[in-house]
């Protein structure tokens, strides 16, 4: 399931005070132009423009273009959720596409942000964590005449369940699509409460489908609705198919079952992060969850956890199981994949073959042939701490990938312990003697325990980027320690909470626990584990090697460190993603100082960084409308609300000044 409490990391910034290089030159000359048709730029999702006219001897020259506010942005209050705007936009023969953290749909000039049109809908905030949506995606109807009504399509999903299409053209809904342009996406789930299921992140369409997946809150029951993946017909909105992620000895539900008022298995793992597909194969990859609850598992899950934190492979057109890798065994850690599962070919010694990236929360990237699921580097299982608690059964070992190597911290010991200062180091030490740890996959008890990388990652929903001429990963990830408490029904009040001292507390309604889950940090508001706290991370695709790794982020602009600015390198958590040029030019935002970077993909040096209006928790795209023309750079800026970010509705434009 989606984190839950990440908005708690708000909280590390209370009080304030890098390997060798690689080149390979490009294969091939970059295209006169480039559309970016999808939020990952590629139906795989790697991240990637050829474009190379903004290179490392002139991107010091980047200039504003336009800037375009969405007027959909809110720090949250009685009535309203915090907003958050993490965004790609799409362009597609000549407009811009994007989503506002409400769902408003926006096409805009992609040369000068001038709107085209605005689709506003009603959507319902009750229950909503925090009103997001991570992008749209466009779908064209091959067999209608150019100029008809509808025959470009932007699909969009929305806070409140439901799966909308609209004309590309004009923004109105699509009256054949669904009920007047709308597909009620809680048909067929049973029983849903305000908030608890609604879409993040766009559909993938592939071929005449539409693909959903969406958020189910966690912590909160054992029969949460089920996390089904179900594909729509791009023209009707018929469902076509249903996967049911239920293990092999359950029987999964069907669409025609679901059209004749079945509802999906209940409690199943969810998919909230984008999925990607190898179109030539007719292949979708899904990124999963952990099944619900998220942190006491017993034989409330039953053998619910088959595909579980998983990466797995459906036919595009039946959705049947081709394989599926599963990267935490028996997840008890929220540690679920959101990373969108990155296609891409592999460049092997006997020759490319399509493959595909899975990155996790734990700071792991499993790289997987795309035919069969299998690791192309071994992965070990090793030995990991055993439950202790009446009822638990954790999963003897975890995989761990040998190459690349994790990305994780070393294990915290108590003299590893940090503060600031002697005293809140101390009073740090004295925190960290009063929980389990033993490693990453620490179960979770009574007592409580640390999780070191914390639930929000590690590797998040930005995923990772792929230069498929340099055969080169970029990843971000960020360090972010969390406490697990498991909290015994009986101390669970009448109202379904806890004692006030329990922080982010989840019900976990139908288990013997509720949990309470908490940042791990000073008295002072940083992290007791040592910086850095945000990493940028550069991989060779065909060793599986590190090439380079740097600190990503600083203290600058935090009102609450007001003098430590640039001066510790401490990096800062990160969410969001990366883009790739053919120039060898990394983009990224993603911090909590607001900067959006390049960085040069051979060293990792920092060439350039603008300080935009609010910070870009989201993914740089590019694209380049004409052969004589400029290339652009687009980014969604409008912080975060659940990280205590100010929020914000800008979504800037770069060219390289004169």
């Amino acid at each position: 399931m989606r984190h839950f409490g990440i908005a708690l990391l708000a909280l590390l910034f209370g009080v304030g005070l890098e390997a060798s290089a690689q080149s390979t030159a490009p294969a091939s000359p970059a295209p006169a132009t480039a559309d970016w048709p999808y939020v990952g730029g590629d139906i795989g999702g790697q991240r990637f423009s050829p474009l190379d006219q903004i290179g490392k001897d002139n991107v010091r020259r980047l200039k504003v273009a336009w800037t375009y506010h969405t007027g959909d942005f809110s720090p949250g209050d009685a009535t309203h959720s915090t907003t958050a705007f993490e965004a790609a936009p799409i362009e597609v023969d000549g407009t811009l596409y994007i989503c506002s953290p409400n769902n408003r749909v926006i096409a805009l000039d992609p040369a000068t942000g001038q709107e085209k049109w605005k689709f506003v809908p009603t959507v319902n905030q009750d229950g909503v964590y925090e009103a997001v949506c991570r992008g749209v995606s466009h779908w064209r109807d091959q067999t209608a005449a150019a100029g008809a009504v509808c025959r470009d399509r932007i699909f969009v999903g929305t806070i409140d369940g439901r799966l909308i299409g609209l004309d590309a053209a004009t923004g109105k809904p699509c009256a054949d699509f669904g009920k007047e342009g709308t597909v009620d996406l809680k048909a067929g789930l049973g029983d849903v409460r305000p908030g608890e299921y609604y879409m993040t992140s766009p559909p993938l369409v592939v071929g005449d489908l539409a693909v959903t997946s969406a958020f189910v809150k966690d912590v909160q029951r054992v029969d949460a609705p089920g996390g089904a993946v179900r594909a729509y017909d791009t023209r009707t909105g018929e469902l076509k198919w249903v996967f049911d992620p239920v293990p092999p000895e359950k029987t999964p539900v069907t669409a025609d079952q679901v059209k004749q008022g079945a509802i999906v298995t209940r409690g199943t793992p969810n998919s909230w992060g984008i999925m990607s597909a190898d179109p030539a194969q007719g292949v979708v990859f899904v990124s999963t969850g952990n099944p619900s609850p998220d942190h006491y598992a017993g034989a409330e899950r039953g053998n619910m956890d088959f595909y579980g934190s998983s990466i797995v492979a459906l036919d595009a057109a039946t959705g049947a199981v081709k394989w599926h890798f599963q990267t935490v065994h028996h997840d008890l850690w929220d540690y679920d994949v959101g990373a969108q599962p990155i296609f891409y070919q592999h460049h092997g010694a006997g020759g490319d073959f399509p493959a595909v990236v899975g990155a996790t929360k734990v700071g792991f990237l499993f790289l997987l042939n795309g035919a069969d699921g299998k690791p192309i580097f071994p992965v070990e299982e090793r030995p990991v701490p055993q439950s202790t608690v009446p009822g638990e059964h954790s999963s003897p070992t975890q995989p761990f990938p040998t190459k690349p190597a994790p990305i994780l911290p070393e294990k915290l010991t108590r003299d590893s312990v940090w503060g600031v200062t002697f005293w809140d180091r101390a009073k740090c030490r004295a925190a960290f003697d009063a929980l389990d740890y033993d490693g990453p996959f620490t179960p979770p008890t009574e007592r409580g325990i640390l999780e070191y990388p914390g639930l929000g990652g590690g590797i998040n929903w930005g995923s990772v980027s792929i230069d498929p001429t340099r055969h080169r990963m970029i990843v971000n990830v960020q360090m972010a320690p969390f406490t697990i408490k498991l909290v015994p029904r009986a101390k669970v009040s009448g109202d379904g909470h806890a004692g006030s001292d329990l922080v982010g507390f989840g019900p976990q309604e139908g288990a013997p626990y509720a949990v309470a889950r908490a940042p791990f940090l000073s008295p002072y508001g940083t992290p007791c584990v040592p910086p850095p706290w945000g990493k940028l991370v550069a991989i060779d695709l065909n060793t599986g090697d590190k090439i380079w790794e740097k600190t990503l982020g600083t203290l600058a602009n935090n009102p609450k460190a007001p003098l430590v600015g640039d001066y510790f390198k401490w990096g800062t958590p990160n969410l969001g993603g990366s883009l790739q040029t053919g120039s060898g030019v990394v983009f990224i935002g993603a911090t909590m100082d607001k900067f959006l970077r390049a960085i040069d993909s051979d060293t990792g040096e920092e060439l350039w960084r603008y300080e935009m209006p609010f910070a870009a928790q989201s993914q740089p795209i590019s694209y380049r409308l004409k052969a004589d023309g400029k290339q652009y750079l687009v980014v969604a800026a409008g912080g975060h609300g659940a990280l205590g970010e100010e929020p914000g509705d800008a979504l800037v434009a770069f060219t390289l000044g004169d």
